[in-house]
């Protein structure tokens, strides 16, 4: 990457304050993030507004954006508010009709000057209704000379407004015109010294225009096809950019050093496939070929393994290890929670047999031991585990967090497994693979199916294996929406039906979105302090009038520890209820866990603490109160507990939120489908980009702003091509200057460390 001098010429790293002066530029960076002048003019409309149809002033519509052509009868100032106030009022007339103008504020003095009697003029805005008369309200306008002629009124009434993402402090209007002062200083040099971050042979064989005309385009267009040139060629910009960025990522994996880790024919894989009381599906065959061939490699395995919920994942990885220790390394899975670690460790065992005792008394010679490490275990178990990882007795440990601390060692790392890897931070990831002697393996696994495009992007420096076939014998899950505002009867149905599941035999589990607990309702407390604070300092909510969909008051989530209480005494009397939330000790969660899965529980009250690899055959009922709080993926991940066994599963979603409500709509797609893969396309099409691919996935902000990973997907996989295909002719980019400046430029350190450690 080039030096921070080197940029510091580049035209696009100018210091804002150097143009539009030091208020202005304060305001920019404090509540908009914008510093550079790159970063303002990457700061695009969000959308467009146009000054609508020339319309005489006696067929006015009512709301609707007009413009009409007419001549100032008079001008009128009027105090208010005991003088502290003053509005201007002006009187327009077409010959048809009469309309209203009103200014406020410091503007009045400026437009009575210039808003004389006689003058004629186009004015534009929204027509509204005060005091029975029709009035535009602060109009866009422009005085006409008595002979101008028909085409410039045309324009004026077409030209296309840019509205962009604004705040209290800096409105959209101020934002347009420091775009315009940025443009014209630019336009001034010549746009001298600007890196274009597009191969010049790429960008004419793509028919793209030139980055200067792009700006100019996207931020002042005549018509909507200069926009849609604009969008095409800095939706490339970004794309290919990052495609670029990524496949330096996968290039430099190559170039690492990692021992070969081969199965040992009739070692431990052989074992444990020949005890398996199942067949392989041809999914989970496919995938674990594409798995023993990265591990056959002398470069680190880079593999992302995404698959349905029950498609199998956890069996593949465990596969993965013990082909992994039959080569003489050591295996670690790391979990997001204790509880998720347990299970894992527990079903892993389970599997193994007497496979999983190596070394102990009635332990398969092939055997080795697999130990569980979390940061809750008391100290003799833990140096136990230590010690078995320290002197490589322990092939294989399933941990938490707690598996990155200094104090562990191992005698040979060969392969990190990390599930549902978007709870981790980069820094844990990267903190666990450091602990191999060379770069261990890597898979990566998550239950959350990702649309192709997300995969190039979040996971561009991952190769990518799917698993979407479910093993034989899993039932079906029928899904339904309860809506208790509309039809509350419904709500008592439900328990009858976790009742009936309950005689049948079978258990059930009950989800809410919050624990209520002492301690959640202090945290809760405060949160309302600050939302109250902040509402105090920017009241109205967001400047850009993007409110959330569902953002009328609500009443507090229900929690666990209330509807376990309620359902106990209440509606499942007589039933076995138990609670489980991540706030409880880790024992007593294990314990929790452990009557569940051995069926001495029959109604199982959490918190999503039982999202992810909890497996209980017997569960077939799911009942999630509040769904309308959790968001379609982790709704299907929910869902997907159920319905593990031979008997069916049934999955009800419990809501008060109106029929016409998005929430509803979100809670009927899932029902509508088991799709994972469509319905996490549902949900990336319902939530913003940043969401997609800021910091829940990355760690860091987005920096596409123009790019959108479903609607684009054609330009991402293109962009990728291309990028891997550049890089491999010149890794360094050695023949590419521009584009090395525009990788400093366009990702910043922090995202640019995130791609270095992958």
């Amino acid at each position: 990457m080039p030096s921070t001098e080197t940029t510091r010429s580049e035209p696009l790293q100018e210091p804002l304050k150097a143009l539009l002066g030091g208020n202005t530029a304060k305001v920019m960076s404090e509540h908009l993030g914008l510093r550079t002048v790159g970063d303002l003019l990457h700061h695009y409309p969000r959308r467009y507004a146009e000054r609508g149809e020339l319309t005489r002033l006696s067929e006015l519509p009512l709301d609707e954006h007009v413009t009409v052509v007419a001549r100032i009868h008079d001008a009128r100032v009027h105090k208010f508010n005991r003088g502290k106030g003053q509005r201007l009022e002006v009187t327009l007339t077409d010959g048809s009709g009469r309309l209203q103008l009103v200014f406020f504020g410091r503007s009045v003095h400026y437009h009575q000057r210039t808003l004389l009697p006689g003058k004629r003029g186009m004015f534009a805005g929204k027509v509204g209704v005060f005091n029975r008369r029709l009035q535009l309200s602060h109009p866009d306008y422009k005085l006409l000379d008595e002979d101008s002629d028909e085409e410039t009124v045309q324009q004026f009434a077409g030209a296309l407004l840019p509205l962009y993402p604004a705040c209290k402090q800096l409105s959209s209007w101020n934002i347009e015109q420091s775009v315009a002062t940025v443009l014209g200083a630019l336009e001034a040099t010549g746009w001298r010294g600007l890196s274009d971050p597009l191969p010049g042979a790429l960008r004419e064989q793509r028919g793209l225009i030139a980055l200067p005309e792009a700006f100019e385009k996207v931020h002042r267009p005549c018509s909507k096809a200069d926009i849609a040139e604009a969008r095409a060629r800095l939706k490339w910009d970004e794309a290919f950019v990052l495609q670029v960025a990524l496949a330096r990522r996968r290039a430099k994996e190559t170039e690492l050093p990692a021992v070969p880790r081969q199965p040992v024919p009739g070692g431990l894989l052989d074992a444990f496939d020949a005890r398996l009381p199942f067949t392989l599906t041809d999914g989970q065959r496919e995938v674990s070929r594409e798995i023993f061939a990265d591990l056959a490699t002398e470069h680190p395995m880079h593999r992302l393994l995404q698959g349905e919920v029950g498609s199998g994942k956890t069996l593949v990885a465990l596969r993965a290890m013990l082909a992994t220790v039959d080569a003489g390394g050591q295996a670690a899975m790391l979990a997001p929670t204790e509880v998720l670690a347990q299970q894992h460790h527990r079903s892993i065992t389970e599997m193994m047999g007497e496979l999983a005792e190596g070394g102990m008394l009635g332990g398969a010679e092939q055997g080795t031991k697999v130990v569980l490490l979390t940061g809750s275990m008391g100290a003799a178990a833990r140096r136990r585990a230590l010690l078995d990882l320290a002197t490589g007795e322990a092939g294989i440990v399933v941990g938490t967090h707690a598996l990155i601390e200094d104090k562990v060692t191992f005698h040979d790392l060969g392969l990190v497994v990390v599930d549902e890897q978007h709870r981790f931070g980069v820094e844990q990831r990267d903190a666990l693979r450091s602990k191999g002697k060379q770069p261990p393996h890597l898979l990566v696994m998550t239950a959350t199916p990702i649309p192709r495009t997300v995969a190039m992007t979040v996971f561009g420096d991952l190769e990518t294996s799917v698993l979407d076939q479910l093993p034989a014998g899993r039932s079906p899950i029928a899904t339904h929406v309860v809506p208790v505002r509309d039809k509350p009867h419904f709500l008592t149905r439900t328990w009858e039906r976790v009742r009936e599941e309950a005689e049948a035999g079978h258990q059930t589990y009950v989800v809410c979105p919050r624990i209520g607990d002492d301690e959640e309702t202090a945290s809760a407390k405060g949160a309302a302090a600050k939302r109250a604070a902040d509402e105090e300092q920017f009241p109205g909510g967001d400047a850009d009038g993007d409110e959330g969909a569902d953002s009328e008051e609500k009443r507090p989530p229900l929690a666990v520890l209330d509807i376990a209480d309620q359902l106990a005494s209440g509606p499942l009397a007589g039933l076995r209820v138990a609670a489980l939330h991540g706030r409880m000790q880790p024992e007593a969660k294990d314990e929790v866990m452990r009557r569940f899965a051995a069926g001495e529980v029959d109604v199982l009250v959490a918190t999503t603490v039982i999202e992810v690899g909890v497996n209980v055959p017997n569960a077939t009922g799911m009942v999630i109160m509040d769904a309308d709080r959790f968001g379609v993926s982790q709704l299907h991940q929910l869902r997907g507990r159920v319905g593990r066994g031979s008997a069916p599963g049934l999955c009800l979603l419990v809501t008060d939120m109106p029929q016409e409500s998005p929430a509803r709509a979100r809670l009927q797609a899932v029902a509508a489908t088991l799709d994972g893969f469509e319905l996490s396309r549902i949900d990336l099409e319902q939530r913003r980009e940043g969401d997609v691919l800021g910091q829940a996935q990355s760690g860091v902000r987005s920096s596409l702003r123009m790019l959108a990973v479903i609607e684009d997907e054609e330009v991402i996989a293109e962009a990728r091509e291309e990028a891997t295909a550049l890089v491999a002719a010149d890794p360094e980019l050695a023949g590419h200057p521009e584009l090395r400046t525009a990788l400093a430029a366009l990702l910043d350190e922090e995202r640019e460390e995130y791609l270095d450690k992958g």
